[in-house]
């Protein structure tokens, strides 16, 4: 299996705290890998520093010529913010047939015939963004992200700020996503449910890596216990 991404003795520091401590982990083309840890553990910094956007002691070794798409934990958006999904969109350059094909893959447009279809475009496209209830401007992330068709998406707790009706909807999008576009996918996430049914490996991160592997493997009660610092009343995962 191809190497997407090689991370080598990653230290972070910001001032004199240690953020990231000695991590390495290796993802492969196809991967999903989930990063779980407590809050404050580093997990966002890690994908920031990925990202480039955090200086870094270590080595990140990210395949040549990889496209890169990453979805925040979702945005603080003002109702009144005069931005529109499609005035959104278009800052990233795209032309309309790409946007269309992306709000598509996230499930906003249905090929259901050609008007109703320019119908449910134009309803949507012209949506404020602090009109979208947290579902929506998920999607609309997504869509953002998956602009300029990357190789590797990046999501910060996909579905923070969802309703919990439409948290499995997310994560059912990117598992489609991952298999209909052959999409490397890292995900910082809390629900071990949804990790042992969707990831390949887990990196739990606290600071330093406390495990890596795949799930099924490395999530005992004893690693989740060194992870969060205490019990936390895991049971054993039924397959």
């Amino acid at each position: 299996m191809k190497s997407v991404l090689e991370v080598k003795n990653l230290n972070v520091r910001f001032n004199e705290n240690a953020i990231i401590k000695d991590v390495s982990f290796e993802v492969n083309q196809g991967d999903i890998l989930a990063v779980i840890g407590p809050n404050g553990a580093g997990k966002t910094v890690l994908f920031k520093t990925l990202l480039g956007l955090i200086s870094y002691e270590g080595q990140i070794q990210w395949q040549e010529g990889i496209k890169i798409g990453y979805v925040p934990q979702t945005l603080a958006i003002e109702k009144d913010l005069p931005v529109s999904v499609l005035e959104f969109l278009k800052f990233k350059n795209a032309p309309m047939s790409e946007i269309y094909e992306a709000l598509e893959a996230v499930g906003f447009l249905k090929s259901s015939g050609e008007n109703n279809s320019h119908h449910l475009r134009h309803h949507l496209l012209n949506n404020k963004l602090g009109n979208l209830s947290g579902g929506e401007l998920q999607r609309v992330l997504i869509a953002y992200a998956i602009l300029g068709h990357p190789n590797v998406l990046l999501f910060d707790e996909p579905t923070s700020g969802v309703d919990i009706g439409g948290e499995e909807t997310i994560y059912s999008l990117i598992e489609k996503l991952h298999q209909k576009q052959g999409l490397t996918t890292l995900l910082i996430s809390h629900d071990l449910n949804i990790i042992y049914r969707y990831a390949s490996n887990v990196l739990c991160l606290n600071k330093r890596k406390i495990c890596y592997g795949p799930p099924k493997e490395i999530l005992t009660p004893k690693a989740l216990e060194e992870l969060y610092g205490t019990e936390i009343g895991i049971y054993a995962h039924k397959h």
